[in-house]
Parts: structure tokens; sequence; C-alpha cells
């Protein structure tokens, strides 16, 4: 496996399937790679933890990194190519050109510049690795539906491939924020799926998720239309920690 750090040393090939990441991988992220390397001839993951897309310096400043645990996990899942670059080669000096998507639900509204700092990070990346494919969780169901919409309406030469939301034993989502939760913060987590999934089968989906989920301090609930499925979406504060996750309406499941 290859690290590279530099624009001008990453090589492009064809058969490249791409897995953006900002690190502190877990098993979502495996799920990722390995459907990847079912799919492509080469593997290359992105590792960068993007400032443009954190509102929250503090949630940058607080977000896991573990280069050397990420690199290993990368190795086992068998990536061609690690692209790690640091801030200024992606944004350097007199950087001024964003992309800034329109119609961004509800997790656009609660977190405001988000999406401009990751579809412009993803469009970055795919002009830069050139892949053929790009693999994101369905978890993240409104940042595919931006990132869906950014490589159609800009022409964007490659395919988005949507991997199902992993869950731990108990059911809830996979994700690198989880590790900050206590014992009993963890415990109270758990009411987002659960809320979530007892919500989908009501007749207003949304108005029962809201009411189930009054304790968790919900940013958001709201149906979030993937194209090919519509899912429940909500996002909570957990302490200091927020969480998202999301259900399957109709359409294929998540």
């Amino acid at each position: 496996m290859k690290v590279v750090r530099r624009i001008a040393e990453l090589e492009t090939a064809p058969g490249t399937g791409l897995v953006p990441t900002m690190g502190s991988l877990h098993a979502g992220h495996r799920a990722l790679l390995a459907a990847a390397r079912r799919e492509s001839e080469r593997v290359v993951m992105s590792l960068f933890v993007n400032p443009a897309q954190f509102d929250d310096a503090s949630d940058l400043a607080a977000y896991p990194r573990d280069e050397v645990r990420d690199l290993a996990i990368a190795e086992e899942e068998g990536v061609d190519v690690v692209f790690a670059p640091d801030a200024g080669e992606l944004y350097p000096d007199g950087f001024a050109t964003w992309v800034e998507p329109e119609r961004t639900g509800a997790e656009g509204e609660a977190r405001p510049g988000h999406f401009r700092g990751v579809a412009t990070v993803c469009l970055k990346l795919f002009n830069i690795v050139r892949p053929e494919r790009a693999y994101f969780g369905r978890k993240d169901a409104q940042q595919v539906a931006v990132i869906r919409r950014l490589v159609r309406d800009l022409n964007v030469p490659l395919e988005i491939r949507v991997v199902p939301t992993v869950r731990d034993e108990d059911g809830l989502a996979l994700s690198s924020r989880n590790v900050r939760l206590s014992a009993d913060e963890r415990e109270r987590a758990l009411g987002l799926p659960r809320g979530l999934q007892g919500a989908a089968r009501a007749a207003d989906p949304v108005a029962a998720a809201r009411a189930v989920l009054n304790g968790l301090a919900p940013d958001y609930v709201d149906v979030v239309d993937l194209g090919d499925a519509k899912v429940l979406a909500a996002a909570v504060r957990i302490g200091s920690t927020r969480l998202i996750d999301n259900v399957p309406l109709e359409g294929e499941a998540p």
C-alpha cells in the first residue's frame, strides 16, 4: 500500500474506486472499502479531516485522529493507495472557489456551510483521483443526496455507489463520534434508531418521530429523497455529541 501526501505524486488509473474518509475508521468504513475492493481494479482511500465542513471549531478540534491505526485498517482491507494530504495541499493560500449546493435539506439548514465544504472537497477529490466509482455510506443520507446531485448537475463522469448503514449489535449506527459518548449517553443514544424505526410505520412518520425523540433534543426530523429510496432521517444531540441516523420509508433499504 502506498501513502501519498501531495497531489502531484498521485497517479490516476482506469478502474479506480475512491473511498473518501476523514479517518477514525470503523466497521462502516470497512464496508465501504470492501465494496470498493470487490468492484474495482484499484482502490484509493482519502484520509483527510476536512476543516471546511465543520461549522464548529470545537467539533473540528475534538474529531478523533489516529493515522497509524487508520493506515493499518486500510492495508488490511486491500487499499492500494491512501491519499493523505494536509489542509494546505487541498486549500492552498488564496483558495477562493467553492461549490455552493442548494436544496441541502434539514441537515444543511442545521449546519450552515457544511455542505459547501463537503461538496467542494468531494469535487476536488473526484478531479484529483479520477475514479470510476466513489463510495459513500447511506447513514449520511443528505450527503448522499447532495453528492449525487453534484455529479449529475456538473456532469462529473463517475458512479456514486451507496453502501448500507452498518450498526453495532445494539442497533446504534456506527460513527466516529460514538467514542465521545459516555456509557449513560450511549444508552440514551439508542433512542435514536429505536425511535426512527418505530415512527417509520406511522401514518405521519415525521410527527411520530418528533414525539418519541423529544428527550433527545432533535435538531430536525425529515424525510430525505435519495432517488432510489426515501428515508426518515433525524439528528439529535446527546451531551456535546451530535448523532445522525435514518431508516427506510420506501425503496432500497439503507
